[in-house]
């Protein structure tokens, strides 16, 4: 992807003059590109010209302008689709997400950009990070993990292949059927994982763990209350989640993306404060004692770890 232009009056460097604005724009701007990049990938904003308004200094005016065109394309989707978010995300991710997220979690560098590589760092970051707090309890071998929305196994595989006991499920029948292909690949076949077709709160059984990263992300935090409500009902002992952070930067970036939608649908991409998912937890008995954040050039996750509160 070809590097964007975002400094609209960049500040000029004169022979004998000391100016700190231009390296100081050229900083902003950097984090601009990043940010737009990433939530790019996830909602299918128009990245350049949203990003072209923010190096402006446009971002306040913006700010103040109806959001009534972003809740119109938000009914749009749903109404193609005969549901909510719920029903947008899985058309999204059997359809052509299913294509663009298969290649970003896929090995092959053919056909992926260089946002797309570091997407997929940032991600298998995220899993290895995952993995080791897990460990910190003792070995895998015989653990029962649930991982919710498991995409195309990043997380399944390694943990089968560790010995862990994995039931696996995603809302996307494409999905599932490309991780089981990659399971049956990986993994000795009396160490497969159990995989089903399933939203996060249809899920059932107990786990000693329960695993669900960069999912949140797809969805509103008073659905994802509910979300990390049921998954917390799961779990024995304990529950990891990733999410996008919610910090004032990002939100304002998303809130201007919002009105300029790129050509291709894609679901809505929803931030997460980390004291709306602590509160979440500790209305269900849980507490966070661990948490960390993953932050490449184009992907930020922040990972927390729950376990109950008594």
């Amino acid at each position: 992807m070809a590097a964007l232009s975002l400094i609209s009056s960049p500040a000029t460097a004169h022979p004998g003059r000391t100016t700190r604005r231009a390296p100081t724009l050229l900083r902003r701007a950097a984090a601009r590109t990043r940010a737009g990049h990433f939530l790019a990938e996830v909602s299918s904003i128009d990245a350049p010209a949203a990003l072209a308004v923010l190096g402006g200094g446009s971002v306040a005016a913006l700010a103040a302008l109806s959001l009534t065109d972003p809740e119109r394309r938000r009914r749009t989707q749903a109404e193609e689709v005969g549901g909510g978010d719920k029903e947008v995300v899985k058309d999204y991710f059997n359809n052509t997400g299913f294509e663009r997220w298969r290649k970003i979690y896929g090995e092959s560098t053919e056909g992926v950009n260089r946002v797309q590589l570091d997407i997929r760092v940032g991600h298998a970051k995220t899993v290895e990070n995952a993995i080791a707090m897990l460990k910190e309890e003792g070995p895998l071998a015989g653990l029962t993990v649930c991982d919710a929305g498991c995409g195309t196994g990043s997380l399944t595989i390694p943990l089968a292949k560790e010995g862990a006991v994995v039931s696996a499920s995603d809302i996307s029948a494409a999905m599932v059927a490309e991780a089981r292909a990659r399971a049956q690949a990986a993994v000795e076949p009396g160490s497969l994982p159990e995989f089903t077709v399933s939203d996060l709160e249809s899920l059932q059984g107990k786990y000693d763990a329960v695993v669900c990263l960069d999912v949140l992300i797809h969805y509103p935090q008073s659905k994802a209350d509910a979300m990390i409500a049921h998954l917390a009902s799961l779990a024995e002992k304990r529950l990891l989640i990733s999410f996008a952070p919610k910090t004032v930067f990002y939100d304002a970036l998303k809130r201007v993306g919002e009105l300029f939608p790129g050509p291709s649908k894609a679901t809505r991409a929803y931030l997460h404060a980390e004291k709306d998912v602590e509160r979440a937890l500790r209305e269900v008995g849980w507490k966070v004692v661990k948490r960390g954040m993953v932050s490449t050039q184009f992907y930020f996750s922040t990972l927390i770890e729950a376990v109950p509160a008594e």
